[in-house]
């Protein structure tokens, strides 16, 4: 195949350089007039009409520069056209230029320089058969010659009229192209800033339900300092204990931004967290969607952002199984505790979800779930992994560290 190589590399050269292949198939027209008028001048026992010269020089420019100028070259062909009336040099090689200018300019050309070599094309052969008729084929003859000979010329211009519908039929679909692939990445940061917000809102108010805990002891340990100072001490632990946990969950917020959303009011709720994971199946089997739930390793209380992610996680591969399993799908889901991290499984047996829902984002056109699972993942540093199962179904899988930030 080494042939095909060498000949693709030429094509690319060629395409990279139109006017040097003008320039040659210029020479190549030049060569050929010559000889056609030193071999009608030989015929006639004259020396060649020095108007010729400048006539098929010209021609030859108006095919070497055609990409270049187009609207120029149109003029200056039209121009050697009158010459050629004028000065009695009758047609010949060299002027084929004029079918190619006129396809050029229909391809390439301004609208009102299109129109006029299509005025011009049609003019063409009228025009040189009334300067220089057949004397030997009578009226009717020179009739149906001239007919035939505005056939190229309009042939030439509905090429090129075609050759540009094609151009703008394509520029306007990767016109299109474009446009729709900048409003999905648009869409798909507006959705990640979404996420984003909302998950910036609930860790916030895991942190201040954390701190109403410190103050809430606190004031106790205040208040039986001198009376119960067992009590004290164990309320100051509790207060160490929460406001680390505080801290850590401060540390993953950062970065987040909340930015153009209205300031919340009310007393801070705490969030979801993994103890609830058996409310939240009992309510997904209510709902029609067998849930196998098992739980492996020794349960322990867990940081609130990793407990809250954790239930978002189950909660979400749940609502993704109702929409997309169809019927008669089943799921299930594995807690796992380890010594430094939180894994979890949820599995399906459906018919599995729609290809965009884990390509591209993972945007599921209404809840952009999977992207919410990379962000909360990502923010306490863990892994996410999802996608269709060998045997059919869908699968997520997540590991969520335990270690605190520092």
């Amino acid at each position: 195949m080494p042939t095909l190589g060498y000949v693709q590399r030429l094509y690319d050269f060629l395409r990279r350089h139109p006017t040097g292949v003008d320039v040659f198939w210029a020479f190549v027209l030049l060569g050929i007039s010559g000889i056609g008028v030193v071999a009608v001048a030989e015929s006639d026992g004259r020396d060649p009409a020095l108007a010729s010269i400048p006539v098929v020089v010209g021609l030859c420019l108006v095919v070497a520069l055609r990409r270049r100028a187009v609207e120029r070259m149109l003029v200056l062909a039209a121009a050697i056209g009158v010459i050629q009336m004028i000065f009695d040099v009758e047609p010949g090689p060299a002027n084929f230029a004029m079918l190619v200018i006129i396809y050029t300019t229909a391809a390439d050309g301004a609208p009102w320089a299109s129109r006029f070599a299509l005025v011009g094309g049609l003019a063409a052969a009228p025009l040189s058969q009334a300067r220089w008729p057949e004397g030997s084929t009578g009226v009717w003859g020179n009739i149906l010659f001239m007919v035939f000979m505005v056939v190229p010329f309009a042939l030439a211009w509905v090429l090129g009229d075609s050759i540009r519908t094609r151009r703008a039929y394509f520029a306007q679909l990767e016109e299109r192209a474009n446009r729709l692939e900048k409003e999905r990445e648009a869409q798909a940061k507006v959705a990640v800033a979404a996420e984003r917000a909302r998950i910036a809102r609930e860790l916030h108010d895991v942190v201040a339900h954390n701190v109403s805990v410190m103050v809430v002891q606190a004031d106790g340990a205040a208040y039986v300092l001198d009376a119960a100072p067992d009590q004290a001490k164990q309320a100051l632990a509790t207060i160490s204990g929460t406001g680390r946990q505080a801290l850590a969950e401060m540390r993953r917020l950062l970065g987040v931004l909340r930015t153009g959303e209205p300031e919340e009011s009310g007393e801070y709720v705490p969030q979801p967290d993994v103890e609830q994971l058996d409310e939240l199946i009992e309510q997904v089997r209510g709902a029609g969607l067998p849930v196998d739930f098992k739980v492996e390793g020794t349960p322990r209380p867990l940081p609130s952002g990793v407990e809250l992610t954790a239930y978002r996680i189950v909660q979400e591969a749940l609502t993704n199984t109702r929409k997309h399993g169809g019927e008669n799908a089943g799921a299930s889901v594995r807690l796992v505790y380890f010594d430094d991290g939180l894994g979890l499984l949820v599995e399906d047996d459906g018919k599995g979800a729609p290809h965009e829902l884990y390509e591209d984002g993972g945007a599921d056109g209404s809840g952009h779930g999977l992207i919410g699972m990379r962000e909360r993942v990502g923010m306490v540093g863990g892994t996410l992994d999802a996608g269709p199962r060998p045997g059919g179904g869908f699968r997520i899988s997540a590991l969520l560290p335990l270690k605190p930030a520092h």
